[in-house]
């Protein structure tokens, strides 16, 4: 048997149990983050990697849209947990012949993105890589004394309610597939994310019950929480708008343009459950409900997508 034949989470069901856990875990593997106790509070921490020709490709995306793109996706998941990002460490494997242009570029790219959330890059490790670009991100973030929101607390009868955008990354992803380098605002959408990161920490101000990020696609990152939290998601696709950048794109490639919206990950919005009640401020926008069961419904009907699967 290999990790192809079974999945992204069926190894991460093998491996989890074997991870040892110290005293001061709060909230171990399998959310957006972990959450440690330290002396005199508790930080977020999570990592995340970038692999040349499966993240991204440097024909398509310049030095400064990858390093915006590292620091934007574990910054992110800090976000998703309702936290603030306050710390970067970044470990580049790099062939010995990368341009010191595209390094320095890259470094910039990272500066860019951690400047608006206050995020400092505080160290890290270089090494030589003879095939290709790894990048791995640890990124550690502060509660405010706010108590960290999993993917596990969402209960019937709450709000379900998403803040940034989604599809636009898988419509870019496509558009540059095919060899296109236009609509302009899908491929730099692709390129790196523009995530919403003041509306994690706000959500749990607000007592949200569950909280995550979308990473590998809508659906399946509603499922994330529909599964943690024993519940069934119910959502419409009413309140998400296919731009007429996205339209036109589906048009010429021929699909439908819905599919991105449901399917495509990279974009980083955030899903977030609500109780019921609750004023829900802008930029968050409600998309459905909770409700006794199992599944995510679109619409209706069950839906089964599965989202991006690293070994399928």
């Amino acid at each position: 048997m290999t990790v192809s034949d079974i999945g992204e989470l069926g190894l991460l069901e093998r491996v989890f149990p074997r991870l040892p856990q110290s005293r001061d875990t709060v909230v171990g593997p399998g959310d957006d983050a972990a959450l440690l106790t330290v002396q005199g509070g508790r930080v977020v921490a999570t990592t995340d990697m970038l692999v040349e020709g499966r993240h991204f490709r440097q024909d398509w995306s310049s030095p400064s849209d990858i390093g915006r793109k590292a620091a934007a996706q574990n910054l992110a998941d800090v976000a998703a947990m309702g936290g603030v990002g306050t710390a970067l460490l970044i470990a580049l494997a790099l062939p010995a012949d990368t341009e010191l242009s595209w390094v320095e570029a890259f470094y910039d790219g990272l500066r860019a993105e951690c400047e608006p959330v206050g995020a400092g890059v505080i160290g890290g490790d270089l090494v030589r890589s003879e095939h290709g670009i790894t990048i791995a991100v640890t990124a550690l973030g502060s509660m405010g004394g706010r108590e960290p929101v999993t993917r596990a607390g969402a209960k019937p009868g709450d709000v379900v309610a998403i803040a940034g955008r989604v599809g636009w990354s898988a419509a870019g992803l496509a558009v540059l597939s095919r060899g296109f380098r236009t609509p302009r605002a899908l491929v730099d959408a692709h390129r790196f994310p523009s995530v919403p990161y003041a509306a994690g920490p706000v959500a749990a101000g607000l007592g949200a019950t569950a909280m995550t990020d979308v990473s590998d696609g809508l659906v399946a990152d509603l499922r994330s929480i529909a599964v943690a939290s024993g519940v069934s998601i119910e959502i419409t696709t009413d309140v998400l708008e296919v731009t007429p950048q996205m339209r036109d794109a589906a048009a010429a490639l021929g699909v439908d343009p819905v599919r991105w919206l449901l399917d495509g990950g990279e974009d980083h919005a955030l899903l977030a459950t609500f109780p019921a009640g609750i004023e829900i401020p802008e930029p968050w926008l409600t998309l459905g409900r909770v409700v006794r069961g199992r599944g995510v419904y679109v619409n209706g009907q069950p839906s089964d997508d599965q989202g991006f699967d690293h070994f399928r």
